[in-house]
This record gives structure tokens, sequence and C-alpha cells, in this order.
């Protein structure tokens, strides 16, 4: 079409999709130019603006990384990865909450009642509970991913001083399906801020803490993974997450035990010589 206008662009644009395009691409492509357009034209964006947005595009793909993912930091900080989180959680199941750019993926397996907290220091915490269906029934054989930051409040991805897999293991559940490991109590920290999202944040005024979680992915064959994590009930940024990640049924409660109250079997059973921190959180996964 040769007579193309600031009014008809976004008819333009649909009309020359293809007939034969698979609906569900026509749907988001149409909605997303759609909004895009009405967003140029609300705004009167200018060309120095507009040379800004791809700007800031430019700066997320240079420093890109296997280890680390602008891309999906600027979508946890503009909210929409919490809100692609809410719209497709199961309100019987528990809530899911963000990946995250930091995951590693192969993680060493991790025994129920393995330690991961190894030679850090810092408060021994002991998480513990059942994966189960949404009738309470535990979960045989469900797989649970877990990891966070080590008390530096880095991840292993952002630590030379940390190995690969630091703060990281893969468990699987026996038929009781309940899990178990101990770590050093999760810190909160900051979300990295020397990249184009961190101009983002500045420009907002925001600040670009994360209270402290412990990050869960939760599989079993026939439910619905769950990508979650838990958060303490006392932790100051818990109101004012900058990646939106809090969820009223993922805030625990740690509760400090006598060190006579360890558990037998436990990886650090018979080293803990102090008082310890412990949290208890069921999973509920919902099926397919």
């Amino acid at each position: 079409m040769r007579n193309v206008t600031k009014d008809n662009i976004t008819d333009v644009f649909r009309g020359y999709m293809a007939d034969d395009m698979p609906p569900r691409t026509r749907e988001i492509l149409g909605a997303l130019v759609q909004h895009m357009h009405d967003f140029a034209r609300e705004t009167n964006l200018t060309h120095d603006e507009w040379r800004q947005g791809i700007a800031f595009l430019e700066g997320c793909a240079a420093i890109e990384t296997e280890d680390r993912h602008e891309f999906v930091l600027a979508s946890d900080v503009l909210g929409l990865s919490s809100l692609v989180d809410m719209l497709h959680s199961r309100p019987e199941a528990t809530s899911s909450s963000v990946l995250g750019p930091f995951h590693v993926s192969g993680a060493p397996p991790l025994a129920v009642g393995g330690d991961m907290k190894r030679d850090f220091g810092g408060p021994v915490l002991l998480a513990e509970g059942i994966i189960q269906d949404t009738d309470g029934n535990p979960i045989a054989g469900a797989e649970l991913d877990i990891w966070q930051t080590a008390p530096n409040g880095l991840y292993a991805s952002q630590d030379e001083a940390q190995d690969t897999f630091s703060f990281h293991g893969l468990m699987t559940v026996g038929d009781d399906g309940r899990y178990a490991f101990t770590t050093v109590k999760p810190v909160e920290y900051t979300v990295p801020t020397d990249g184009p999202v961190g101009d983002i944040l500045r420009a907002c005024g925001r600040h670009p803490w994360r209270p402290s979680h412990l990050h869960f992915i939760v599989k079993a064959p026939g439910y619905r993974t769950l990508v979650t994590e838990v958060f303490p009930s006392d932790d100051p940024y818990l109101d004012q997450d900058t990646v939106f990640g809090v969820r009223d049924d993922l805030v625990m409660t740690y509760r400090e035990k006598d060190a006579g109250d360890f558990p037998d079997g436990m990886a650090l059973s018979g080293k803990v010589d102090a008082p310890f921190l412990a949290v208890a959180f069921n999973v509920v996964l919902a099926k397919e």
C-alpha cells in the first residue's frame, strides 16, 4: 500500500500478514505491534527517544552472555516476568515467581537431607517440606532444582571465587514426597546495575534490592512445572522487591532452633553446636 499514514499503519501491518500464518502467532504479533504503535502515537515519540530505546536493546545485547542475561533482568524489573507468572499461576497450587537471570542448568545431585552450605560462613538454615498434589497427597519422585546466593549476595555465575554449582542442587524426593537440605541463610542483594537495566532503575528513581530467598524449580510427570521462590517474613525488602516476585503464600517464617533440635540423619547432624534456623514450606503442584 502506497498511502500509509500514522492512522492506518497498524491496519496496513496486519494486512501484510500471510493468511496461513499460525493463529496464535498472528494474535501475539498483531497485539504487540498494535500496542507499540499506540504507544508511539500516545506519547508522540520523538526520533531521539526512539533511538534511546534502540540503544537500550543494543546495550542489553552487548553484555548478554551465558552467565549474564540482561534481557531477562529487564523483563524482571519492568514487571513483565512477574505478570506472566501471575497470569498462569493456578490458584489451587503454590504461586509461581520469577526464574531470574542466574539459574544454572545441570546442577549436581543433592540427596534428601544433603548440604549446600559446605564451608561458607553464616547461619545454618534447614529447609524442608513435602511436594504434594492439590489434594494433599505426596508426589513420589518429584524433582527439586534449588539455588540461591552465597553469603556475599552473589550467585555462582556472578562470582569467580565460587565454583560453577556453588549453592545449586538437584534433589529427587522419595515416596513420602519429602525434601530437606541444609544451607546458609540467604541474604538480600542488589540486581546488577552496571548495564542498561541499571539505567532504567536510576531513571525511575528505583532501588535495585531484592529480598533474600531460595529459588525452586519443581517438576513431576503429569504435573505443571513450578518455578517459585521462598522468602523470610522479616526481610526488609519484602514489600519492595525490585522484580515484583513476592506473593503472600511464598512468605515463610524462619524459626530459630537450639542446636539439640537438629534432626538426626541430616548432612550437618552432629556438627551444629549453635542455634540454627528452620523453615518448613510445602510445595503444591497442579496437574497438567
